[in-house]
């Protein structure tokens, strides 16, 4: 029996003596599934509409700018021209290049590309906390929680349109946190593999792609380089939480990278011509500057904390708990990974990602502030890089909860058990379930800017066929951004001058 055990059978096996609560119990073992393929469906169909309007993305904004240059100047040429003229992010410029270069269909994929990649890390990053705990994972619920966590982070905020569809803004803040999740992955496997070179390796891709994000996004630059840097600290071999000096090297490493494109970024030509822009500007550590930026974090919270839908994630994290927990039954507790750490040492990685949370964003509500004024925090856009760490903390809470409690309730108090998974189901389902209007919006404002921006597209190309230097062009707004004629300065006017460098044109007025 030991041997099924350790194993990972289930908790209910047919040579468990039948009893009273048999009912109960086979009612939970139903309801655990159910309730996950439930939830995997209900989470999925959202991100699946979000991902099938990449299909009615059309050009806005920066989008312009970026295509006529990826176009014209080449991948190698728009990464030149980002260091040089406007703002150093060299990686994000080189990722435009590919995107932009192939045509539009490189922006309509991406929204699929970005869900893709984000499922399958959040699947193996589950597998490996759950394996740590003892428990076998479930596919089914891992994936539901997967899917929960991203419908939550795609349609949950202000933003919608600009974390899943628009390029670029995915491209600077909803991208580096899927290359986050799998530099995760890469420290993982490769910091405590038996060869050198697999070790080796997996130091040298902290310090590249490290070097790498800190020239893609400055805000997931700061929260990831907290993070690691709280890391290395509880990584300390001393703390005995880590055996080996290996963890705490890969997190530093990962920090140089970052600073060393930080670094990259702030002196670039690109970088010092933003600034300039902005030469009155008070320091950032000045007392009035700080109590000022304490009150853009405040209401960026306060936006936060109204959106109850968020604490989905810790309902479906306790799902999946609760799931793993009944799938295995150990006759003895199996040990983990820092299993000789001290209580506070334990405590402190479990309390890990509050400071992370609330320090990272106060840091981009700070580079917020610095770079776009006072207004800069309704940027929502930039919220991912610590909302997802925020998701991701209290869904591994729930985890936490529903692994370390399941057991003993699903075989004292099966009813109880299927109480609180119910109650969790239900709590998740309401939260998706709010999220729909919102993307009903969504879709109708997308699919209708494209019907009458490829009318458009058709009348301008038509126009510019025929000779015509300067063709008219109507604005068509979309999720708050930039279009042509958004200021009255004609010399001012970036957009405009994209969009006729885009057509060919010498100039457009407004139709």
């Amino acid at each position: 029996m030991s041997t099924m055990a350790a194993e990972g059978e289930d908790l209910v096996t047919p040579s468990c003596p039948t009893g009273p609560n048999t009912g109960p119990r086979t009612l939970l073992r139903t309801l655990l599934p159910a309730a996950a393929a439930t939830l995997a469906a209900t989470a999925g169909a959202l991100v699946a509409v979000g991902c099938f309007l990449g299909l009615y993305i059309r050009p806005t904004s920066d989008d312009w700018c970026a295509a006529w240059k990826a176009r014209d100047l080449g991948v190698l040429g728009i990464t030149a021209d980002f260091y040089t003229t406007q703002n150093g992010r060299i990686t994000n410029a080189f990722l435009s290049g590919l995107l932009y270069g192939g045509g539009p269909a490189g922006t309509k994929i991406l929204p699929t590309l970005i869900a893709v990649s984000l499922t399958a890390a959040l699947v193996l990053l589950g597998r490996r906390l759950l394996h740590a705990l003892g428990h076998a994972p479930p596919l089914l619920a891992l994936t539901a929680c997967a899917l929960a966590l991203q419908a939550l982070l795609y349609l949950a905020g202000t933003r919608s349109y600009q974390v899943l569809l628009w390029a670029p803004a995915t491209i600077s803040h909803t991208v580096p946190s899927a290359i986050g999740l799998w530099a995760l992955l890469l420290a993982l496997a490769t910091v405590t593999h038996p060869r050198r070179a697999v070790r080796t390796a997996g130091l040298a891709g902290a310090l590249l792609i490290g070097f790498a994000l800190g020239t893609l996004s400055e805000p997931f630059a700061l929260v990831s380089g907290l993070l690691a840097a709280l890391t290395a600290v509880l990584c300390l071999p001393r703390l005995r939480l880590a055996a080996t000096w290996r963890p705490f090297t890969w997190c530093l490493l990962w920090c140089a990278g970052l600073a060393c494109g930080l670094a990259v970024l702030y002196t670039s030509p690109g970088a010092r011509w933003r600034r300039a822009q902005q030469p009155d500007k008070p320091p950032l550590l000045s007392a009035d500057e700080l109590r000022a930026t304490f009150g853009d974090w405040l209401r960026m919270w306060d936006t936060v904390t109204g959106q109850w839908a968020y604490l989905a994630a810790a309902a479906a994290g306790l799902l999946l708990g609760l799931a793993a927990a009944l799938r295995t039954r150990r006759p003895h507790p199996t040990p983990t990974a820092g299993a000789g750490a001290g209580p506070v040492t334990r405590a402190a990685l479990l309390l890990l990602p509050l400071p992370v949370v609330i320090l990272g964003s106060f840091a981009v509500a700070a580079g917020l502030r610095s770079g776009y004024g006072p207004t800069g925090w309704t940027y929502a856009r930039t919220w991912t890089s610590f909302l997802l760490p925020m998701e991701l903390a209290l869904c591994g809470y729930g985890v936490l909860l529903g692994a370390r409690a399941g057991p003993r309730p699903a075989v004292r108090r099966p009813a109880a058990a299927a109480a609180a998974t119910t109650a969790a189901l239900c709590l998740t389902l309401a939260a998706m379930a709010s999220l729909v209007p919102h993307l009903q919006q969504l879709t109708t404002t997308t699919v209708a800017r494209s019907i009458a921006w490829d009318a458009q597209n058709t009348r301008i190309r038509a126009e510019a066929a025929q000779g015509a230097t300067d063709v008219g062009y109507r604005p068509l707004h979309i999720a708050g951004l930039a279009e042509p004629f958004f200021t009255a300065d004609h010399d001012r006017d970036w957009v405009a001058a994209c969009v006729s460098r885009w057509y060919g044109v010498e100039r457009i007025h407004r139709r």
